[in-house]
C-alpha cells in the first residue's frame, strides 16, 4: 500500500509517471501494475462516460463522482484534471473543495477559456492571465490541507507562442502554485526551454498524447529533460477503446467468444482481479 503523499513523493529525484484512469476498475489495475500515482483525465471520462469528445462537455459532478469511486477503491495519489474549474474563481473554490474531499492529491487548472477543448486539439483559446491569476489564488484559498496540490496549466504555447506560455507559467507560478503543467509543448527544444527555465524550481509536468503536438518519449528521458510529472492520459482509453473493436467484431463475425477466451479473464480470473473472495469474507464477519 503506498504510505507516501503527493507532495512527498515529489520531493524525490525520480519521476513520477501516473498512467490515466477513467473509473474505479482501471484505477484498481494500475495500481495492481505497480505506479505510484494515477491521472484522472477529463477527456477520459468524456470519452467513456458520454461517448463523446473532450469539448468542455463534462460537469464538476461527473468528474467528481468518477473521483470519488476511484479513491474509495484505490490508495494511491490521484491527479485529477479539473479543466478549467467550470466557471469563474468560484465555480473554481467549489471544485477545490468538492475534490479534496473526493480525494484527490493534486487539481489541474488550465487557462483556457469556456468551452474548453482538448490541449492538442486546434482553435483553443485562453483567458487575461490576470483571470487566472484570480482563480489559481481561489484555488488556493479553498484548499484545506497544503498536502492538497495545486497545478497550473497554461494553454497559451498554441494561441500566443513559447514565450507568452512561459511568461504566463511564471505569472502562475508568483500565485505560490505546487506544479506547473505548459501543454502541447512541440519540439524537443521547446520542452528544454521550459525544463530551463522551470525544471529546477517546481515540479514540471510532461503531457503525453499518442499522436498529439508533443513528442512522445519514456519517462526516463523525460525525466532527464527535467521533468518531474509524466503523465499518459489517453493512452488507457485508446488502448481499450481498440481492444474492444476487436472483441466486437469476433464477437459479431463468430456469435462466440470462444476465438477470444485466450485474450479475456474468465469468470474467476475477473473476480480474483477486483477481490470478490475478500469482499465475501468482509461480508461474512457480520453475518
Amino acid at each position: 500500500m503506498n504510505t507516501l503523499t503527493l507532495k512527498q513523493r515529489l520531493a524525490q529525484a525520480r519521476a513520477v509517471l501516473a498512467p490515466g484512469v477513467y473509473d474505479a476498475l482501471s484505477a484498481l489495475l494500475a495500481e495492481q501494475a505497480g505506479f505510484e500515482a494515477l491521472y484522472l483525465s477529463g477527456a477520459s471520462i468524456a470519452y467513456t462516460r458520454l461517448g463523446r469528445s473532450d469539448v468542455g462537455l463534462t460537469t464538476f459532478p461527473e468528474v467528481a463522482d468518477t473521483l470519488a469511486r476511484i479513491t474509495e477503491r484505490v490508495s494511491l495519489p490521484v491527479i485529477v484534471d479539473a479543466d478549467t474549474g467550470f466557471g469563474n474563481a468560484l465555480n473554481v473554490m467549489r471544485t477545490v473543495k468538492g475534490f479534496e474531499r473526493a480525494g484527490a492529491a493534486m487539481i489541474q487548472l488550465e487557462d483556457q477559456t469556456f468551452p474548453k477543448r482538448c490541449g492538442h486539439l486546434d482553435g483553443k483559446s485562453v483567458v487575461p492571465v490576470a483571470e487566472m491569476q484570480g482563480k489559481l489564488k481561489a484555488a488556493l484559498d479553498a484548499r484545506t490541507s497544503s498536502d492538497t496540490l495545486i497545478l497550473a496549466r497554461t494553454d497559451a504555447l498554441a494561441v500566443e507562442g513559447l514565450d507568452a506560455a512561459l511568461e504566463r507559467a511564471e505569472r502562475y507560478l508568483e500565485c505560490g502554485v505546487d506544479a506547473l503543467f505548459i501543454e502541447a509543448l512541440r519540439t524537443p527544444e521547446q520542452m528544454d526551454a521550459a525544463c530551463r527555465r522551470f525544471g529546477q524550481g517546481i515540479p514540471l509536468l510532461a503531457n503525453m498524447v499518442e499522436g498529439g503536438k508533443t513528442p512522445v518519449q519514456s519517462a526516463a528521458e523525460l525525466q532527464a529533460r527535467g521533468f518531474r510529472i509524466v503523465i499518459f492520459p489517453g493512452g488507457t482509453t485508446r488502448a481499450v477503446a481498440h481492444t474492444l473493436q476487436d472483441y466486437y467484431a469476433s464477437l459479431h463475425q463468430h456469435q462466440t467468444t470462444a476465438p477470444w477466451q485466450g485474450r479475456m479473464l474468465d469468470f474467476d480470473g475477473l473476480n480474483q482481479v477486483i477481490g470478490t473472495a475478500e469482499l465475501l469474507s468482509c461480508g461474512k464477519r457480520y453475518e
